[in-house]
C-alpha cells in the first residue's frame, strides 16, 4: 500500500467507522475488521485517544479501534486486500 493510500484509509478511520480486510501475519487466514479512529466514537467509549495524532502514513503498522473485539489492534499496510467506509 502506498504511502497516500494508507493516508487516505488513516483519515477515513478518523472520521468514522472502516471495514478493513487483511491477511493476518501470524496465520495467514483473512480477517475483515470493523475499526475506528475517530475520537468521538473513542471518548464515547472511554477510550484514550492518545493513539488516534500518533498515525503515520510512512509507518507500516496501523494501529486502530477493533469495534468487533472493543480493543486495539494492529495490522501491516501491505496485508490489506481491501478497506470501505461503513
Amino acid at each position: 500500500m502506498v504511502t497516500s493510500e494508507k493516508q487516505s484509509l488513516i483519515e477515513a478511520l478518523k472520521k468514522g467507522s472502516v471495514t478493513v480486510t487483511f491477511t493476518k501475519v501470524n496465520t495467514g487466514e483473512i480477517r475483515v475488521m470493523p475499526c475506528t479512529l475517530n475520537p468521538e466514537v473513542l471518548t464515547a467509549h472511554g477510550i484514550d485517544t492518545v493513539k488516534v495524532e500518533s498515525q503515520n502514513p510512512s509507518n507500516d503498522q496501523i494501529v486502530c479501534w477493533a469495534l468487533d473485539k472493543d480493543a486495539w489492534r494492529s495490522f501491516n499496510a501491505d496485508t490489506v486486500v481491501s478497506w470501505e467506509v461503513l
